[in-house]
């Protein structure tokens, strides 16, 4: 066998590598920068999760009354607020008049159900809401129990408050162009977003 011989029998073989290698490293580099964005944006946004007293008609209905009244309040806590460790710390701070917002109109509607507001983080699934798309990850968040807490929850974004009608700010008021576009334009970012929540449900099944 000759030396031209050999280059063609080896070349092939060593440029497949070659670029199958040069994907892989780009592929990384690219998820790295998307995990990146993902975990900056976790940092960036309060959540909200509620929990119905169980899955009847009443109790759902229940659950979205108290979730009006409470986005409603803290939208006007938040008013001033220009940052989520700001808006967190109202919430710390005013963690027993939330929860007695929401008792209040639990008992309002003829219930007895205690109520429970607590701060916590938590894992959330990827949300695709009307206009944007929050990835999945470990988030900081209100979290308000109804009762029992056995029926089926709500969620959103308490900070900025995007979940009240008369929200005055909008998803990308909290995050950078970068991030806004990821969120917005989810379209070209779907198998990404959804490596992203693989990724998160190993870590948090895991208790990472």
């Amino acid at each position: 066998m000759n030396g031209k011989e050999i280059v063609k029998r080896v070349c092939p073989g060593l440029v497949m590598k070659a670029v199958c290698c040069g994907l892989a490293l780009s592929m990384i580099f690219t998820l790295t920068g998307f995990f990146g964005g993902c975990r900056d944006i976790e940092s960036r946004l309060l959540r909200f999760h509620i929990i119905a007293n169980s899955d009847s008609r009443e109790d759902q209905q229940l659950k979205m009354l108290v979730r009006d009244g409470v986005t409603e309040y803290t939208d006007q806590l938040f008013r001033q607020c220009a940052s989520k460790e700001q808006a967190e710390r109202i919430t710390a701070d005013n963690l027993d008049n939330i929860n007695s917002k929401a008792q209040q109109i639990v008992y309002s509607r003829g219930y007895d159900y205690k109520t429970e507001a607590c701060l916590t983080k938590m894992h959330f699934d990827t949300r695709v809401y009307d206009d944007f798309t929050l990835p999945a990850g470990e988030y900081d968040a209100l979290r308000i129990t109804i009762g029992r807490g056995e029926g089926h929850n709500w969620w959103c974004v308490l900070y900025p408050g995007i979940c009240v009608s008369s929200a005055e700010k909008n998803i990308g008021s909290a995050l950078s162009d970068g991030e806004t576009d990821m969120v917005t334009n989810s379209d070209r970012y779907v198998i990404r977003f959804r490596l992203v929540e693989w990724f998160e449900d190993i870590r948090s099944s895991l208790g990472l």
